[in-house]
């Protein structure tokens, strides 16, 4: 053979290994942002489960404002049907999501500030041990959302480099929108905030 084939060959064979190594990382950053994902919706689903428990326990031991627990079952129902397809979700359907879970964490935090007034709540064995779960619980969340963040901001960096854009283009991998919280979600809360004044 003559020694421009074997250069084209060459050249060649340098281009298909770049191809598929491409192709295979943008893949598993792909894979990666799913995993994540479903780690913090499974977290979110665990919360979620966490909290008829509270509730009935609240409504045993106190004279308790039914209008917080109602907030609280609403939440967690309004929540539980918000669902999220991310293969191809838009930012408008992630940042329903998140509103959705967010709602259940104010409500949550209303119903463990409240329930603060009632010495014979806390002191039960019950409900101190479901508060450090949802406490447990609440950290997981933080961690899970963070780690899916991450994962999306890698793999929407990996699709937007040089070469990696021309796989992405040709292949089909899209940028993926990822939660951005709004001035008022960034605001720190006031005391006020918990109690609805």
């Amino acid at each position: 053979m003559k020694k421009s084939t074997w250069i084209l060959i060459g050249v060649a064979a340098v281009i298909a290994i770049w191809a598929m190594s491409g192709y295979n990382g943008l893949v598993n950053k792909d894979e990666k942002v799913s995993e994540t994902f479903s780690q913090l919706d499974n977290t979110y689903k665990r919360r979620a489960d966490l909290i008829p428990n509270l509730v009935e326990t609240v409504k045993k031991y106190t004279d308790y404002e039914g209008s917080v627990l109602k907030e609280v079952t609403e939440a967690r129902s309004a929540a539980q049907n918000v669902t999220l397809d991310l293969s191809n979700a838009t930012q408008e359907q992630i940042n329903a999501y998140f509103k959705a879970q967010e709602q259940v964490g104010s409500s949550l935090s209303k119903l463990i500030a409240v329930a603060e007034n009632y010495p014979d709540l806390k002191a039960i064995e019950s409900f101190k041990d479901l508060q450090s779960q949802l406490e447990g619980t609440e950290n997981r969340i933080a961690t899970a959302r963070k780690d899916w963040i991450e994962a999306t901001k890698n793999y929407n960096a990996s699709r937007r480099r040089f070469p990696n854009n021309l796989l992405a283009s040709l292949f089909g991998f899209e940028q993926k929108a990822y939660y951005e919280a709004t001035e008022a979600e960034k605001a720190t809360p006031s005391v006020g905030d918990l109690f609805g004044e």
